[in-house]
This record gives C-alpha cells, structure tokens and sequence, in this order.
C-alpha cells in the first residue's frame, strides 16, 4: 500500500512542476520578445514644439529598429505636468515611455505639489538632445559681450528690463541664475508666450531675454537683436561663431535646456538599456543629427545614470535660484 501512495506523490509533485514552468512561459516569452505590441511616447507639451519634433524623430527610427508602431501622444496642460504624472503612473513595462525636458525639474523646484516626484518617480533611460539658451539684447543696448551688459547692468541697477514667456519658464530660471551669479539687478517683465516677448524685445521695450538660438538667430542676422552668448559650457552648433557663455568667463552655470527619455520608476534594467542602446544608434545617424540641429536641438546620449545625477542636480540647483529670487509660476 506504501508504494502506490508514494507513487502517486511522486506524479503529484511533477504534474505541480510541470504546470508552474507552463504558467511561467508566457510571461518569460512575453520579456523575450520586447516588443510585442506599440509603445507609447507621452511628450507632455503641445505638437509642432521642438521636443515633440524630437520625440517624433526618434519614434520613427525606433518603430523601424523594433518592428512595431510607436506612437507619440501629446498630453500637453499644466507646464508638462499632465503628461509626466501620466508616465509615473503607468505600468513599468517599458510600453509607456516620456520624452521630456528639464521643466521636469523646474516645475518640481517651483513646487512641491507637483503630481510626481522627479527623482525616484521614474527610471532614467538617456539625454537625447541639449537645447541652448542665447542671451539677446536689443541693438540699442550698448553692450557687445556678456562682461559688457554686466556692467551696463551694474551701472544702472534695476533700470534695464527683461522678458520671458511667463514666470517659472525655463528663459525667466535661466535669467535669474544670470542675475544672481552676477549680483545684478534688471527688472523681470513676464509675458504670456514667446511672441509677445519677442515682439516688445524687437521694438525696444524690453532690452534683453534669454532666447533658443535657433529662435533668436533668423533676427539676429537681420541686425533686429544682438546675440552675446549661448548657453552653456559649450558653442552651440547652431551658431558656430557665436562664444558660449564659459568663453564669455561664465563657467559656473549653464542655462542650457535638456531633453531626455523616461520611463516609469521600476522598469528592469536590461529594458532600460535595451530602449537607451536604440535610441544612443538612432542619435548617431548623420541624418538625425543634421534634422535635429535644424530645429535647434544639439543630439546627445549619456547612461541612466548620468540622467539621474543631471536630475538630482539640477533639482537643488533650480530650488535654490527658486527660493532665493522667490519665484512662483504662472
């Protein structure tokens, strides 16, 4: 009687064994075949903009790299914040991805309410492009260099205004930054959009903004503004001949703007380097990178972990310009 008992035991045991590995091979099949459905890009800006242009870019290439569609959502509202908060609470599964930039940040440094948390809410994948910031003046500004409109600054405090789209926008940050490296005083005129901004700089009633060079460059070859610098620590390829602001003895602080993919927190790292390996081939195609520098946008690639120190700087950098200009967004 013992045998056939132990017997049966023994199919028991192998049946329950085979029927786990049988559960368990559509999922592990299901991770081999990344990807098995479309993929999803939240770019959480409005469509046309320069990060949209970037995120369409890439998702193209990268629908033809993986043999799947890969669609670019636009869920534009509340400076990005709609979009972003959408990503974090998503699935990690590597089918929903954000194509950002650093307002991702800011908006984090301007408030605490933001709906995510920029830091442990998502899983770094790579930077993809690096937009710079020029500093524009009107012609009738008498300065041709940044230690030029620093001293014209210096001279007549509080007296010369500048522009930007709206508080908290990454032009009025960039601005602010400027002003407290260099302990100057200018009036902060905030508009509702670029264009407006553009159009009083343009006529004279604002003398000077942080604008993108590709934005800036078209009037700065009419003679309508004069350029001084570009942000950051190095010349934008958008205008080669133009210095950047470390040339111009600014090293400490780059105003440049960042755009970068995203996933949501907890994402397994080989997917992670999966989609960032792809996207890193993409960025190095002659054709990509000459489409993208039209539009303003130097391509760049970097780690997950790269990304995630550029956010966990740039969050107590931005907090700290945040609190000690005591700005509030629109």
């Amino acid at each position: 009687m013992p045998v056939p008992m132990l017997r049966l035991t023994e199919r028991v045991v192998v049946l329950a064994a085979v029927l786990l590995t049988l559960a368990a091979l559509p999922a592990a099949q299901a991770q081999e075949r990344y990807p098995s459905r479309p993929i999803r890009v939240i770019v959480p800006f409005t469509a046309g903009t320069g990060i949209d242009i970037l995120a369409r870019t890439i998702g193209q290439k990268l629908s033809e790299r993986f043999k799947v569609p890969v669609v670019v959502e636009n869920r534009a509202g509340a400076s990005g914040n709609i979009g972003t908060e959408a990503v974090a609470k998503a699935p990690a599964d590597g089918y929903t991805l954000l194509m950002t930039a650093s307002t991702i940040v800011q908006n984090a440094a301007l408030s605490r309410s933001v709906p995510y948390d920029p830091v442990r809410g998502f899983s770094p994948i790579g930077l993809t492009a690096i937009g710079n910031l020029g500093l524009a003046v009107h012609p009738a500004v008498r300065a041709k260099s940044v230690a030029e409109f620093v001293a014209l600054a210096k001279a007549q405090p509080g007296r010369l205004n500048y522009a930007s789209p709206g508080s908290g926008t990454p032009h009025h940050l960039a601005m602010e930054l400027f002003k407290l490296h260099f302990g100057i005083n200018i009036t902060h005129v905030p508009y509702k959009g670029t264009a407006g901004a553009v159009t009083d700089l343009l006529g004279g009633q604002i003398e000077a903004m942080f604008l993108p060079v590709h934005v800036a460059l078209s009037q700065a070859q009419a003679g309508k503004i004069r350029l001084l610098a570009a942000g950051g620590s190095r010349r934008s390829p958008v205008t080669p001949d133009l210095p950047s602001l470390a040339e111009e003895g600014v090293r400490e602080i780059d105003v440049d703007i960042w755009y970068a993919l995203f996933g949501p927190a907890g994402m397994p790292r080989d997917l992670v380097n999966l989609i960032g390996a792809e996207v890193a081939a993409i960025l190095a195609q002659p054709e990509v990178r000459e489409g993208l520098q039209k539009q303003g946008l130097n391509p760049v690639t970097g780690t997950p972990e790269e990304l995630a120190r550029l956010v966990e700087t740039d969050l107590e950098r931005w907090t700290r310009v945040v609190r000690s200009a005591h700005i509030g967004a629109d």
